[in-house]
């Protein structure tokens, strides 16, 4: 690793779940600081576009994606060595919808102790413990991107420093709110996540593009996502009080939920209201 930049936190602009965005828990932050901070400025990728470099909140950018008006052309990588496939394994849970919430990232089978490899170059802006996340890295690429690995057993790395594509950056693991050893990936837009799969064929490992044309279509299924509205259902009620409650009907809850009116519901279960 070349050079490590150091660390600049900032007042966190918004929250962040592996699964809904939101981060409410306290983390741990991890790096030093070893380069004054105008000459690091030089060396922090994109940093033209996102003005910002904050290496305490996971979630720090205020953009929302769906109002993009222009194309971002984004050049992914110049020749064959500038992507590694982070780890060759099992997808076991795909972007998008998953229950009641909406899966930002893929996730792929591996062991405890696996190594862990950092999609592009770049430079480390997290390495942190949370509960979300578990032991997690966030990288900002040369490219504009930035990816995260999460649910990691260890961390390789530090704020600051960076990183070529291929270089082990943390270990596999069952770190957080995780149900199993895996490593959850992310890949993300000024902190709006763009399905993985439209980036990269996980079966050859390998880029589908040179070239990311963004714009606000890849960010069409946050509309969806932010306007479904869910309730935890209590002991007591009905398919019926709930209906009132939220100014809906039993039809469109059953249509919702993929249920009929003789459905059982048990308290404690989620059940999509809008």
């Amino acid at each position: 690793m070349a050079f490590s930049l150091p660390l600049m936190g900032q007042e966190s602009t918004g929250g962040g779940y592996e699964e809904n965005l939101d981060e409410t828990y306290p983390v741990e932050a991890v790096g030093e600081s070893v380069m004054d901070v105008n000459d690091s400025l030089a060396f922090i990728p994109a940093f033209d576009v996102y003005c910002k470099w904050d290496t305490q909140n996971i979630h720090a950018y205020d953009f929302d994606g769906t109002k993009m008006t222009d194309t971002v052309n984004m050049v992914l990588r110049h020749d064959a060595c500038d992507f590694q496939h982070p780890f060759r394994g099992d997808i076991t849970s795909q972007f998008g919808e998953r229950g009641s919430r909406h899966h930002y990232g893929i996730d792929i089978k591996l062991y405890k102790g696996d190594p862990v490899k950092v999609a592009f170059e770049g430079v480390v802006r997290i390495a942190q413990y949370s509960r979300t996340y578990g032991n997690v890295v966030v990288v900002r690429h040369n490219n504009g991107l930035e990816t995260l690995y999460a649910h990691l057993s260890a961390r390789k790395c530090k704020p600051g420093d960076h990183v070529e594509a291929g270089d082990v950056i943390g270990l596999g693991g069952n770190t957080g709110r995780s149900t199993g050893s895996h490593l959850h990936f992310e890949v993300r837009f000024k902190g709006e996540p763009i399905d993985p799969n439209s980036i990269i064929d996980w079966e050859l490992g390998v880029l589908k593009t040179d070239v990311l044309e963004l714009t606000a279509e890849n960010f069409e299924y946050l509309k969806q996502a932010r306007s479904k509205k869910y309730y935890t259902i209590r002991s007591g009620d009905s398919l019926s009080t709930i209906a009132r409650k939220h100014g809906t009907s039993v039809s469109a809850l059953c249509r919702l939920n993929g249920m009929s009116r003789n459905s059982t519901i048990y308290a404690g279960r989620k059940i999509r209201v809008r």
